[in-house]
C-alpha cells in the first residue's frame, strides 16, 4: 500500500470466508450491505469474473434508486481476491466516475476467529487520495465493512 495514493481498512469478521465471499457474489446477499444504511441498495449487474460487470443503484427512500456504481472487475480469485474498478465502466469504457476514479482490491485470508478481511482503495495522484478521505471514506468503508460483518456473522451457526 502506498500511503500517498492509497486508503486501506481491515477488519476480522467472524465467519468462514467462503461466508463472507458469498455476500460478495450473491446480488441478494450483496444489496442487504452494499450501501450505508438507511439507503437501499439493487444490483443491476454482478458478474464477479475478470471483465465482469458490476452495476448497483440505491435510494434513500426505498423507491426512487439512481446510479451507484457502475464498475468492471478486474481479477477474482475465488474465496481469496476481488478487484474493481470505476474507471472502466461495465462496458469496458473508460469512465470519469464520481466522486473519485478508484481501483478497489478486497482480499479475504484465514483467521483464528473467521476471515482477515482487508481492503485497499488504489487513487491516481495524492489529489484524488485526499478528496475520497475527506468525503468521508473511513466512515463509508467502514460502514459498509460493518454491515457486511453483521450480515456473515448472522448466517454462522452458534
Amino acid at each position: 500500500m502506498n500511503p500517498d495514493l492509497d486508503l486501506g481498512l481491515e477488519r476480522i469478521i467472524r465467519a468462514p470466508r467462503a461466508t463472507v465471499w458469498k455476500a460478495w457474489t450473491d446480488p441478494s446477499r450483496l444489496e442487504r450491505w452494499w450501501v450505508p444504511a438507511p439507503s437501499r441498495c439493487r444490483v443491476d449487474r454482478l458478474d464477479p469474473r475478470p471483465g465482469g460487470a458490476f452495476v448497483t443503484r440505491f435510494s434513500d427512500d426505498g423507491v426512487e434508486f439512481v446510479s451507484h456504481l457502475d464498475a468492471c472487475f478486474l481479477a477474482v480469485d475465488e474465496l481469496e481476491r476481488i478487484v474493481f474498478t470505476n474507471a472502466i465502466d461495465s462496458a469496458w469504457r473508460p469512465a470519469n466516475p464520481v466522486p473519485v476514479p478508484m481501483t478497489a482490491t478486497i482480499t479475504l485470508s484465514d483467521h483464528p476467529d473467521g476471515t482477515d478481511y482487508r481492503i485497499v482503495i488504489r487513487h491516481g495522484d495524492p489529489e484524488a487520495r485526499a478528496h475520497h478521505e475527506k468525503l468521508g471514506f473511513a466512515e463509508g468503508w467502514g460502514t459498509v465493512t460493518g454491515q457486511l460483518a453483521a450480515l456473515a456473522e448472522s448466517v454462522v451457526p452458534r
